[in-house]
């Protein structure tokens, strides 16, 4: 049996976890508005009785549950329900929760809290995970939460904090083993063994000189395997991967992918070592990336993570991204308004256009999904820009040709015109002409003017294929069948 396979039972039993705590918060939830309804002393006795055994009960079932899975129920509850879930949390897990919930959520829970309560929960977190979460308050709370840390947790949460969101040194892990390059390997062994303890994900050992300047790596599979005398210059790694505090985190990333890293070292200038970039943080780092990127795309913002979000606020954030689309249907209707004529003398126009636009539409957003792709990797220089926008035009005469031909030998079919069955075989054929120079030309255009490609080039690419697509089709059966 596959590990997938085992897995299975354990992921169904912890659906049906997730499922009787949401059931059990929500019984309670309405067993609590009779109670507040009732009259009665003696029902109100009982109903608070019922009340307390679902807390035991709910209480029970939390501590059994991994941070992340109770981050899951957070996330999967109305506030209301939330802050009772929220309540029900172990104050020694908490900080862990927080860590594993999506930002919003997280920053919904927080501020229902005061300073003391906050620094109370993140007391028990290593520093840099300390200043991800109090990185998300309010200025003011965020300076009362870390003036309430001891004093070496808040010097190293305020250095973790300067760093700028989105680079190395805001997503570095302080906690990391370094050794002198003129140690041996026996002495390196008896450091790991009074530590009692190693960093999460350490696969290397940063080997440093007197001013803790990087000079390589010591894999811990060479730990193990040399023998013990011989000195970590002769068996480390002299040309490691590392980070300066102030890259991109997106640059990191694509190393990290590139070059399979578990973890590397981060320098300041001076190349001194400061920190460590580990695997779970870029995945992290990727996660967070796909899921804004996937909201972006629609008009959508970080804030609409949270499924239970104020609902003004939320519709508010969606007026620009409508105003956009109702701009853009707008100026496709003129079009069709020009043809109006056209389109009366023959019906049939009326109800073949919208293929040409929907097929344009699906066929550009392949082109500019590779596009952002290679932005976003930094494959596209200005000869990669010209031979994308030549393969893409190719790919898209090939397809046309031959999709257009079948449309319009199905038109053909049903109306048997077949001069009708030719005008929208071309339309189409130019109209995927189209749609691949805008879906290369939109997001690179977009990324110049330093914009978000990923936001702005489905509008762009929508617009354009819709009215390009009645505006060809449109114009040809005026000229050839009108």
């Amino acid at each position: 049996m596959t590990e997938a396979a085992e897995a299975r039972p354990h992921h169904r039993h912890l659906e049906h976890a997730r499922a009787q705590v949401i059931e059990l918060l929500s019984r309670q939830a309405v067993e609590r508005e009779l109670v507040s309804r009732s009259e009665n002393r003696k029902q109100d006795v009982v109903a608070q009785l019922v009340e307390r055994q679902h807390r035991a009960a709910l209480e029970q079932r939390l501590a059994h549950f991994h941070p992340a899975d109770i981050a899951f129920v957070l996330e999967s509850l109305p506030p209301d329900a939330r802050a009772a879930a929220w309540g029900l949390v172990r104050p020694e897990r908490r900080g862990a929760v927080l860590l594993e919930a999506s930002d919003t959520v997280r920053r919904s829970v927080v501020l229902g809290m005061g300073p003391d309560e906050i620094s109370a929960v993140v007391r028990t977190l290593d520093s840099d995970d300390i200043a991800d979460l109090v990185g998300s308050l309010p200025e003011e709370l965020r300076q009362a939460v870390v003036e309430r840390l001891d004093r070496d947790d808040q010097d190293e949460v305020r250095s973790v904090l300067s760093f700028p969101e989105g680079s190395v040194g805001a997503m570095m892990d302080l906690d990391f083993v370094a050794v002198r390059n003129d140690a041996s390997l026996e002495a390196v062994l008896r450091l790991l063994r009074r530590r009692k303890q190693l960093p999460p994900h350490t696969n290397q050992i940063f080997v440093v000189d007197r001013n803790n300047t990087l000079l390589g790596l010591l894999p811990m599979s060479r730990l193990l395997l040399e023998e013990p005398e011989q000195r970590v210059a002769a068996v480390m790694s002299a040309d490691p991967v590392f980070f300066y505090t102030d890259d991109a985190a997106r640059d990191a990333v694509d190393a990290f992918e590139k070059y399979d890293l578990i973890s590397a070292p981060v320098v300041n200038l001076h190349r001194q070592v400061v920190g460590r970039l580990t695997v779970d943080a870029v995945v992290d780092e990727i996660n967070e990336r796909a899921q804004a990127e996937s909201l972006r795309q629609v008009g959508l913002s970080e804030e609409d993570e949270d499924l239970f979000a104020p609902v003004v606020p939320s519709a508010r954030r969606r007026w620009m991204w409508l105003a956009i689309n109702l701009t853009t249907a707008f100026v496709a209707s003129r079009v069709i308004g020009l043809f109006e004529q056209t389109i009366a003398g023959l019906v049939a126009l009326a109800t073949l256009m919208p293929i040409v636009a929907s097929i344009g539409g699906n066929t550009g957003n392949q082109t500019v999904a590779l596009v952002i792709r290679g932005l976003a990797l930094k494959q596209l220089g200005p000869a990669q820009l010209g031979r994308i926008l030549m393969r893409e035009l190719k790919i898209n005469v090939i397809n046309g040709a031959a999709w257009g031909l079948a449309l319009g030998l199905v038109t053909l079919l049903l109306y048997h015109d077949i001069a009708l069955s030719a005008v929208i075989a071309a339309a189409l054929l130019l109209n995927l002409l189209v749609a691949a120079l805008v879906g290369v030309v939109a997001p690179v255009a977009l990324d110049r003017f330093g914009r978000d490609p990923a936001m702005g080039s489905s509008i762009i690419l929508t617009a354009t294929t819709d009215s390009m697509g009645f505006f060809i089709f449109l114009g040809l059966a005026a000229v050839f069948l009108v």
